[in-house]
């Protein structure tokens, strides 16, 4: 037989455990005739046994068996198929497994035979090959050298496996094709292997879905090492990069929730990391009561809750669903128990239709498009504050069993950040609460001045701080000006500066310099710190800016212990910073306080205010030193209220959320008129007392008070007979008439008066005790080698 019968048989093989040796190039092939004798002998047989044609051609098979079996000795029967050991030329062996068929048209029989390991190796691999198309995950194609599909297992989504001779860019999109096959082109002409993870392709008969894949590609060779094709591994890498998109997304939510303290802010920032990794809509509901920092109850359910975030927030949801509207009732449904009952649920869009029921309501819940819906609880500390729903519209996947235990983690983990955005709004508004009580009215009008304050809590987590304002009626119509900053934030800082506040209240009524004032409050802060818990000693502190204004001499005396300078904006419209001679914050002890007195006129408005007004992110104190004084002399109009001013001016120079409390406390100046006082040089003479009645009796006569002409010169005349009894020259005698007649004697004694019940006989002592009965109010202040004891009386209006 000829090379080309050889080549037919060959071509005609069947299949078998030995088929696949047919695929060797190095294939040797014998021909035997009916007494088993050699009579057709191929170049690959020399090749294989070292014999050559004529040297076999003639002789029995079995001369060439190094080891005969029983089935093989017959010269006529030759097995099917089976292994052997030929003798080769020089003496060794070869290891062979055989095939027979026979020679249609003849009694010849056609043996194939390759070396065994040759055809175990292609044996394990064709089995590998089996094994991998069977993977429902893995693609196997194997092209020729025109890239035309030779054999695969690729199912594309209609169910239709793909034919032989197809062509990539019969399944696949245009563009995916064309970029697919530059791929396997340059692995067919460099022969280098390449790997390539998230190839993104979509099928011809659905474009509008990707599949993501995973290709491995190499060349295929044979013996020769000649290019024969192109075999690609594509991966299904789905449930990878879901899995990897899932431990991405929950990194998102640890980084992107819980950074800030407010309860919706919190709520949107859940929504917003959803949208669109988890869903294509989500929105985030929570009980009335959380928005306000309360527990919620124990049950939950549509009618309780209101809408807090919403992702996105523009066009995709129904047109009645706003951020802030409250939940509808929804009726009882198991699945909506579960929910209750702290479950992650997917429903499915007909399920949750047949749940709602209401076609009106459904059409406002139910976004266009949608499919399914995942609700799951935000359950934290054992409080449910409300659920948080993902919607999935369109052609997105269906939700899977992983990404219901996602959700459970992101709703708890998102849980947690709400409660303690809600745990902290329950105290930032308790701490406000507290605050706003411990401060002053916002307003006050006294004779010496028209007060307007405002106050600004800090926003963006930071809390409440200490911050103050006072204004304190004085007496002889004087005005005290207050304000400070406590160390800290929270209740703590609210409660110290309520004790500060009301410290300085009643030092003020004890009439103290300024400067003598703050040495008392800074003994007082050190005495609080002293008392406070180990380790926070360093925490309590504040600073303080205390001022005296006197409306009849028209001077202010101001002494600050650390606090910023008031501004002043003078009835022109001109402004200055106050240039005072700042002492120690009041925790600091050892140093002094130094009193700055300046003149204002009437008309004038003193501004005092804390360092959360003029501290930005943005600027330095300087800076915002500066941008305070152009504001006031821009917004301190005399026709202008007060209040309304320090609203502007608050709005105007502090941040959205600022980190630190902000007051400002806007004082406008007033002046008595030179004719509403009076005032004596009183002699060192007893008879003094006759001649100080005489002046009241004049003065008051002349301001037609003759109805306290009485009680008066007996108040006059006790307090001139004791400064001139017990006091030191010079002393000196002054009314002044406003809505109170006051009556002020002062002398160069530091002796304080002291209020006693004289005895029935003793025959002095009863002078204070007069004043006291007499007068709606008296006093004693000090000030350098000098006291006054003033009395004030109320001026009855005429009807």
């Amino acid at each position: 037989m000829d090379i080309e019968s050889v080549k037919n048989a060959y071509s005609a093989g069947g299949s078998g455990p030995v088929g696949s040796l047919y695929a060797f190039d190095c294939l040797a092939a014998a021909v035997l005739d009916h007494r088993g004798a050699m009579v057709g002998w191929t170049g690959t047989a020399e090749n294989l046994t070292g014999f050559r044609a004529e040297e076999v051609c003639g002789r029995p098979v079995q001369e060439l068996v190094a080891d005969l079996t029983d089935d093989l000795r017959s010269a006529t029967q030759m097995p099917e198929s089976g292994r052997a050991r030929l003798r080769h030329q020089n003496g060794s062996t070869i290891d062979v497994t055989f095939r027979t068929t026979k020679v249609e048209g003849s009694e010849e029989v056609l043996v194939l035979a390759a070396p065994t390991h040759h055809v175990a190796d292609h044996e394990q691999g064709a089995a590998l090959l089996r094994a991998l198309s069977a993977q429902n995950r893995i693609t196997i194609a194997l092209h020729d050298t025109d890239l035309t599909t030779v054999q695969t297992n690729a199912t594309p989504g209609d169910g239709r496996p793909v034919a032989p001779g197809t062509r990539l860019r019969d399944v696949l999109c245009a563009e995916d094709a064309e970029n697919l096959e530059a791929v396997l082109r340059q692995v067919l002409d460099m022969g280098v292997p390449v790997v390539r993870k998230n190839l993104q392709v979509s099928w011809r008969h659905d474009p509008a879905r990707q599949h993501a894949l995973s290709l491995s590609a190499f060349r295929l060779e044979d013996a020769r090492r000649r290019p024969t094709g192109v075999a690609a591994l594509y991966i299904d890498s789905a449930d990878h990069l879901r899995a990897r998109r899932n431990l991405e997304l929950a990194r998102e939510v640890a980084e992107q929730v819980g950074g800030s303290l407010d309860v919706v802010r919190t709520a949107q920032d859940l929504a917003d990391v959803l949208v669109p990794a988890f869903g294509d809509l989500a929105g985030v509901d929570l009980a009335h009561c959380v928005f306000d920092g309360e527990e919620p109850s124990k049950q939950l359910g549509g009618g309780d809750m209101g809408n807090a975030a919403l992702a996105p927030a523009t066009a995709a949801w129904p047109a009645g669903i706003k951020r802030g509207d409250p939940i509808p009732p929804l009726p009882d449904h198991p699945l909506l128990r579960s929910v209750r009952h702290g479950e992650t649920v997917v429903f499915a869009l007909d399920d949750f239709i047949a749940m709602v029921g209401d076609p009106q309501l459904v059409e406002y819940l139910v976004p266009k498009d949608a499919h399914s819906v995942m609700v799951a609880p935000l359950h934290a500390r054992g409080l449910t504050l409300g659920a948080i729903s993902a919607w999935r519209c369109g052609r997105s996947d269906p939700f899977t069993e992983d990404e219901v235990d996602l959700m459970r983690q992101i709703a708890s983990r998102g849980a947690l950040a709400i409660d303690n955005a809600r745990r902290y709004t329950r105290e930032h508004r308790a701490a406000v609460a507290l605050q706003q009580l411990l401060l002053p009215p916002a307003t006050t009008d006294t004779p010496a001045a028209e007060t307007a304050g405002v106050y600004l809590p800090a926003g963006g987590g930071a809390g409440t701080s200490g911050d103050w304002y006072d204004a304190i009626a004085l007496p002889s119509l004087r005005l005290a000006l207050v304000a400070g900053d406590v160390v800290g934030h929270g209740i703590p800082a609210s409660a110290t500066m309520g004790r500060l506040r009301t410290a300085i209240q009643t030092l003020a009524d004890l009439e103290l310099e300024p400067d003598e004032l703050l040495t008392r409050i800074a003994d007082l802060v050190q005495r609080l710190a002293a008392e406070a818990p180990l380790g926070d000693h360093d925490d309590v502190g504040a600073t303080c800016l205390y001022a005296v204004y006197d409306p009849v001499t028209r001077r202010c005396a101001i002494a600050s212990a650390g606090h910023p300078p008031p501004v002043l904006v003078r009835p022109d419209g001109t402004t200055e910073v106050v240039a005072i001679s700042p002492g120690p914050p009041l925790a600091i002890g050892g140093l002094p306080y130094e009193t700055t007195t300046i003149d204002l006129e009437p008309g004038s408005v003193l501004a005092l205010y804390t360092d959360g007004l003029v501290e930005h992110r943005d600027r330095d104190i300087d800076q915002g030193l500066r941008c305070l004084t152009d504001a006031l002399a821009a917004s301190c109009r005399p026709d202008r209220p007060l209040d309304e001013t320090g609203r502007a001016l608050l709005a105007g120079l502090t941040d959205q959320a600022p980190r630190d409390d902000a007051t400002l406390l806007l004082a406008r100046t007033r002046a008595v008129p030179a004719e509403n006082t009076a005032h004596w040089e009183i002699p060192a003479d007893p008879a003094a007392v006759s001649k100080a009645r005489e002046w009241i009796t004049r003065q008051l006569t002349t301001w037609g008070l003759q109805d306290l002409l009485f009680t008066t010169e007996l108040i006059a005349s006790e307090l001139v007979t004791n400064a001139i009894r017990y006091g030191r020259a010079p002393a000196e005698l002054r009314l002044i008439r406003h809505n109170v007649l006051v009556c002020e004697v002062t002398d160069s004694s530091s002796t304080q008066p002291r209020l006693r019940r004289a005895h029935t006989t003793d025959e002095g002592g009863r002078g204070l005790f007069l004043v006291a009965q007499l007068a709606e109010r008296w006093g004693c202040r000090h000030g350098q080698n000098r006291k006054t004891i003033w009395s004030e009386q109320p001026i009855e209006c005429p009807r």
